[in-house]
């Protein structure tokens, strides 16, 4: 039986498992995937205080050390049931039952897509959502970023330096990411803006993307298209009655949800600002406000 079982290997989660360690609690991560989440996906952060343009991958692998600097357990195993309204919480895996006094949700967001019919079909078939991940695939190949906010001009940016060309497909009239990131993609001379525009059409040949069909209606020709228009809660596994109409935890002031002894931290509670600085906050809070 462990006092805490934090779900998600995020730095919300992280954060959480070493401020649970430091008050001499049995505490226990799961995560189905690679340690650090999102942050595996991003090519390079400048707003976390006192890293200066470090990677996702490094910082991610930084914060496994610390976990392991502090003899946290942790398993990789998906979740497939949880079990909370009990007193004692039980959480199942593809390979074990654990139990735990209380739970704290801290799954982190998965990519939204554009709700194309073959959108899925062509996933690692010219369709992306981590240029770290796949943009060797296309070097010196013109490709589509889709969205308007940091991680579309982030990715465009990381993007240029392997690619062709890179045509930014912008839904909107303006940008939501930061001025700095948005004059730097616009002076970049291998990009090339498309204004009030959506894909209406991936075509493939042979399985594999070959162009893309504004709903302007212009063609272009392009290897891949990487998607940045936002993210969803990965709350999939939850009960519906502790989740608001968006998948998002529901939680009060000390981040408690409505089953008792279970709380929840990071994106996947409803809040105005999702970055690094707001979820480390969070995985320190959830423990300083949790009752004994």
């Amino acid at each position: 039986m462990y006092d805490i079982i934090i779900i998600g290997m995020g730095i919300s989660g992280i954060t959480a498992a070493i401020y649970a360690k430091r008050s001499n609690k049995k505490v226990l991560i799961i995560d189905k995937g690679m340690p650090g989440g999102l942050l595996n996906s991003i090519d390079k952060i400048s707003n976390y205080p006192g890293l200066i343009d470090i990677t996702g991958p490094d910082f991610a692998q930084k914060l496994l050390e610390q976990v392991e600097s502090f003899d946290i357990p942790y398993v990789l195993e998906e979740v497939v049931n949880l079990d909370l309204d009990k007193e004692e919480k039980i959480i199942k895996t593809t390979n074990n039952e654990y139990k735990s006094k209380k739970v704290i949700l801290a799954m982190g967001r998965k990519p939204k897509y554009l709700g194309l019919d073959n959108e899925k079909d062509l996933l690692g078939h010219g369709l992306s959502t981590c240029a770290m991940c796949d943009a060797f695939f296309y070097k010196d190949k013109d490709i589509a970023v889709v969205g308007t906010g940091n991680s579309a001009l982030q990715e465009t940016m990381y993007l240029s330096n392997i690619a062709n060309k890179i045509y930014l497909i912008n839904r909107r009239d303006g940008f939501r990411g930061e001025e700095m990131l948005v004059e730097e993609v616009k002076n970049n001379p291998k990009v090339e803006i498309i204004y009030n525009a959506n894909i209406k059409n991936m075509n493939e040949v042979d399985g594999k993307l070959k162009s893309i069909t504004l709903d302007n209606g212009n063609s272009i020709d392009v290897s891949g298209v990487f998607i940045y228009i936002g993210y969803r809660p990965a709350t999939e596994i939850v009960d519906k009655k502790i989740l608001d109409e968006n998948g998002y935890v529901i939680v009060n002031e000390n981040l408690e949800t409505p089953i008792k002894n279970v709380y929840a931290i990071g994106d996947v509670i409803k809040k105005d600002v999702y970055q690094l600085v707001t979820a480390t906050s969070d995985g320190a809070r959830v423990i300083y406000d949790m009752k004994d």
